[in-house]
């Protein structure tokens, strides 16, 4: 150590660090490449400390840490020096929205549900009270004929034994009937891992970090969902109630947009 340095100047940098953890743990890159879901290719420019490849701070930080945790070393320390190197980490989400979210997965509107069925039930109840009012002496048959939408005749008909089909049960697919003034995004990572990025309109975070397979959340704006997927080949995207075919390759990075209606990536 040279005089006059401090002992931190003397420390490998993140780079030098990974690759020494790695060759100590008689590890290859393709290895490590193989554990953690990060290409090769970033990998190399990690261990040189060329972090342009990674996508964004969200996704260098998140490559540190599973990198550092394949090759057996703590993360922490070399993800202060990257926040420390490029200006810190964003300021941390807001307690509200984080709850908003989660509420919005738990509790999939099913009000909506039942104000729809209580307005059916009573134009039903309306239309048939109508028809009996202005029916004089026709007979129940022909009353719930014209209740079902067919012209009153003068022939009786048998009454009708089918029971009322039961009103439809909202699929998990469908977010919970997602509302048309709002912008609904359900993300689920079921072809492994994924970090992933969610603002708002106002570009506000709503969710920053690791998506495990199996894991699912849903973001809702009245306005516009701005996202960041990672490992894009693992998500199942839902927007607005409408599934989105799969396009995505795995270890792809994607930035996507979407707004209210028929969804479109931005």
């Amino acid at each position: 150590m040279s005089i006059g340095n401090s002992p931190e100047d003397d420390r490998p940098s993140i780079g030098r660090a990974l690759q020494q953890a790695r060759i100590a743990a008689g590890l290859t890159v393709e290895e490590v490449s193989s554990s953690t879901r990060v290409r090769i290719p970033i990998v190399h420019a990690i261990e040189e400390d060329d972090f342009s490849r990674c996508g964004g701070d969200v996704y260098a930080r998140g490559h540190i840490r599973n990198i550092a945790r394949a090759v057996g070393i703590d993360p922490e320390p070399l993800v202060e020096r990257y926040d420390g190197d490029h200006g810190g980490r964003p300021a941390p989400t807001p307690a509200a929205p984080l709850f908003e979210a989660e509420r919005i997965r738990s509790e999939p509107r099913r009000p909506n549900w039942t104000a729809a069925m209580v307005a059916a039930i009573v134009a039903v109840i309306g239309f048939v009270g109508f028809t009996l009012f202005n029916g004089g002496d026709d007979k129940p048959s022909n009353t719930a004929q014209v209740a079902e939408g067919s012209k009153p005749g003068k022939t009786a008909a048998k009454p009708s034994t089918t029971k009322p089909a039961a009103p439809p049960v909202p699929s998990e697919s469908a977010i919970a009937a997602a509302p048309r003034d709002k912008v609904t995004v359900k993300l689920g990572a079921n072809q492994g891992k994924s970090w992933i990025s969610v603002k708002d309109h106002n570009g506000r975070l709503l969710f920053d970090g690791l998506l495990l397979e199996g894991e699912s959340k849903t973001f809702q704006d009245k306005e516009r969902i701005d996202l960041v997927l990672g490992n894009a080949g693992a998500i199942e995207l839902f927007v607005n109630g409408k599934k989105l075919q799969d396009r995505f390759e795995p270890g792809q990075v994607e930035r996507l947009s979407y707004t209210k209606g028929d969804p479109e990536a931005g």
